[in-house]
């Protein structure tokens, strides 16, 4: 019989909830049903606003970390903040300049701006942008290069400074250099997650389409068109999308799947092209059947969409939230809105806004309850990016009709 290491024991040990008082009193008050929700919204997106800052002022450098660690880390070898993530910190610029706009705080803004000069520092001599967190073993990854890209157009969108769209041009340079001719990325993606099941980068080819729009170059929207029609053909006739997990594609996440969604609906717009809206829409209304009244939703599903788990990937239904939104304003159908705020008050109950631990006070958790196999034990600065996007939608969606403009670009 195969006996543990000293090493493995020594996890198992440092693990232990009683080790680990944040996390235990966490699980508890998951047990009690979570906590009280504002019926406002202004309340969570300001706690969840001040976890980014705090995320930001964690780090050496003008990135943001990636997140904190409740309980003990085998990866990251302890509790508490974790490095800089450059992918996500990508993102997450355009979310700070919706919430300087929306809160009318510039700090925000210049916070963003920090963020991407510091993305322009670290992007690689090729134009990509490197997989896994700073001090990761440096390795270009495509699907990080277009979260980033997404960043830098936001930036210079709001700056209208020609060092953004510099760096934005050699990322798109870069992604057009690695896809292959039947539109699909099989080179350069990261090696932290499975090589052999990215339909997820239809985002990146949403980057790249933007890029194309952005920057007048058209060799960066062929691209993308082509990327995100061969995408839209591996689609089943129930909605389905195969091959798009980080590390179970016969079992996929609630997460890269709404990638996947967001990445056809976006590039679809970008694009005009209605067959990818069509996509979209498949996907994103097979899982809008899939959300349970409490606005819970399963992390995993199968390839009939039937629940996969029996946690929830609070990071996937922030985002699902987010694209149901974004098909209510591209379509002008308001059926779209009917699941967002019973799943917006599924996510305001699991967030922490009294904790007297800053890494978890505001910040939304990977999973549901938090032990479930999605950013276990962790506080993630994206899940609670797309909690920030969603609640300022939903705002601008309660507030004005679906047509009028909002303070949240298209890019967040």
């Amino acid at each position: 019989m195969h006996q543990p290491s000293v090493k493995g024991r020594l996890r198992t040990i440092r693990a232990h909830p009683l080790l680990n008082p944040t996390a235990l009193i966490e699980g508890w008050r998951e047990r009690l049903g979570g906590y009280l929700e504002d019926p406002e919204h202004e309340p969570h997106l300001a706690a969840a606003i001040e976890w980014l800052v705090r995320a930001q002022d964690a780090t050496p450098d003008g990135g943001i970390s990636r997140g904190f660690s409740l309980a003990w880390h085998a990866y990251f070898g302890g509790r508490g903040w974790q490095p800089s993530y450059p992918e996500t910190t990508g993102y997450i610029i355009p979310t700070l300049y919706a919430a300087a706009r929306r809160l009318g705080r510039a700090e925000l803004a210049a916070r963003a701006e920090r963020a991407a000069r510091w993305e322009i520092e670290i992007q690689l001599p090729t134009g990509a942008v490197r997989g896994g967190v700073i001090g990761a073993p440096e390795s270009p990854a495509v699907f990080n290069t277009g979260q980033v890209l997404l960043g830098w157009l936001a930036a210079f969108e709001e700056t209208g400074q020609g060092t953004f769209a510099d760096a934005a041009r050699r990322a798109a340079c870069y992604l057009v250099a690695t896809l292959d001719s039947d539109g699909h990325w099989r080179r350069g993606n990261s090696q932290f997650a499975r090589a052999d099941a990215t339909l997820y980068n239809t985002r990146t080819a949403w980057a790249l389409a933007e890029a194309g729009a952005r920057l007048n170059d058209g060799g960066f929207t062929d691209a993308a068109a082509r990327s995100l029609r061969a995408a839209a053909e591996l689609q089943s006739q129930n909605g389905w999308l195969p091959s798009c997990c980080l590390s179970d594609p016969e079992r996929p996440l609630l997460h890269t799947l709404a990638y996947a969604i967001r990445g056809l609906l976006e590039g679809g717009r970008v694009l005009g092209d209605p067959r990818l809206l069509h996509a979209a829409e498949r996907a994103a209304g097979a899982l809008h059947a899939a959300v349970r009244a409490d606005g819970w939703m399963p992390g995993r599903y199968s390839s009939d969409w039937s629940p996969a788990v029996r946690w929830s990937c609070l990071t996937g239904q922030a985002q699902m939230a987010n694209n149901w939104m974004r098909l209510a304003v591209i379509t002008g159908d308001s059926k779209w809105l009917e699941p967002v705020p019973a799943v917006l008050r599924f996510l305001k109950r699991t967030q922490n806004r009294h904790s007297r631990e800053p890494g978890v006070r505001g910040g939304i958790k990977g999973s549901w309850p938090m032990g479930g196999d999605y950013g276990a034990y962790e506080v993630l600065n994206w899940a609670t990016k797309f909690f920030v996007d969603a609640l300022m939608r939903h705002e601008a969606v309660e507030t004005k009709r679906l047509g009028a403009p909002s303070t949240l670009s298209v890019l967040a």
